[in-house]
């Protein structure tokens, strides 16, 4: 295959903000005329509202003989019931209105965590991978400032391959001795911490270790949140778990793939393998099926 052609195959998508603001937009369409209908619907009752209000008080202030007293009570009760019932539906709307929020939130979140996924398996360019995990740290979780570590292959030491925003030290291989890092590097837990809580010097904030199987391969260290971005969302966290999961086989793939001619290329011995596993497969179920004879 050409340059040409692998460029074409490697193409990165569209803005990721771009991306989600489409998949929203199409979702949210009819679910905006309905709010709008029931807050119509709210307006005119909260105005019926008002003027059995005034006629109440208007009936009161007619009372001029005995005879109608019982007639006008009647009349207040009926409208008392009416106006019970007006708030009764006023305040069902409004709780519509919360849950259709949540609605919309949830909606939210489920485009980040799909725009997330998609970018992660869009390309198989390791520059385009590493530039995607950081526009999702960026876009998506509204980190600021962060490092992406890869680990070496004895687990010691990680080496610095991206970074953005303000960082407390000068960028360079840290050794995984001991600290947040090195934990989470040994243990492949993502360490998060509230925002506002003190910290020591050059501490982050969050420690995301990127896992394949058993070993953490790589992983991100954020220093520093968006200014608008107060505390961790429910939604971060379900981002930090695709990108442990999803992160690290992307720069795995599209660390093998760069040694290929191409798609077809990378693909020319994958009957071989399958073969391979298929052979150990039966060699392994061999000692079962003679004991069980």
């Amino acid at each position: 295959m050409s340059a040409k052609s692998k460029a074409a195959v490697q193409e990165a998508p569209g803005d990721v903000r771009h991306q989600r603001e489409e998949f929203v937009r199409s979702f949210l369409h009819k679910s905006a005329e309905l709010t709008e209908e029931l807050i119509r619907d709210n307006q005119t009752m909260e105005e019926q509202l008002v003027q059995l209000r005034e006629e109440n008080e208007a009936l009161r202030a007619q009372l001029a003989s005995n005879d109608v007293v019982r007639e006008l009570r009647t009349i207040i009760e009926r409208l008392e019931r009416e106006q019970q019932e007006l708030l009764q539906c006023s305040n069902e709307l409004a709780l519509y209105q919360r849950r259709q929020a949540d609605t919309e939130r949830e909606l939210n979140d489920l485009a980040s965590l799909y725009v997330a996924s998609f970018q992660l398996s869009s390309t198989l360019s390791i520059g385009r991978v590493v530039k995607h995990m950081g526009e999702l740290m960026e876009q998506l979780v509204g980190a600021q400032s962060f490092v992406l570590y890869l680990i070496t292959a004895d687990g010691k030491r990680g080496i610095p391959v991206s970074a953005q925003g303000r960082l407390p030290a000068a960028l360079a291989p840290i050794a995984l001795e001991d600290g947040p890092l090195a934990d989470a590097s040994l243990t492949g837990v993502a360490r998060i911490h509230d925002p506002a809580a003190p910290r020591a010097p050059g501490e982050p904030i969050a420690v995301l270790p990127l896992q394949f199987g058993s070993q953490v391969v790589a992983m991100f260290a954020v220093y520093e949140l968006l200014p608008h971005k107060c505390a961790w969302a429910k939604v971060d966290r379900e981002l930090f778990k695709l990108l442990s999961v999803h992160g690290a086989t992307a720069l795995i793939a599209a660390n093998l793939y760069a040694k290929e001619a191409g798609p077809r290329a990378a693909l020319h011995d994958v009957l071989i393998h399958l073969e391979a596993e298929r052979h150990k497969q039966l060699l392994a179920a061999e000692p079962d099926s003679g004991g069980e004879l």
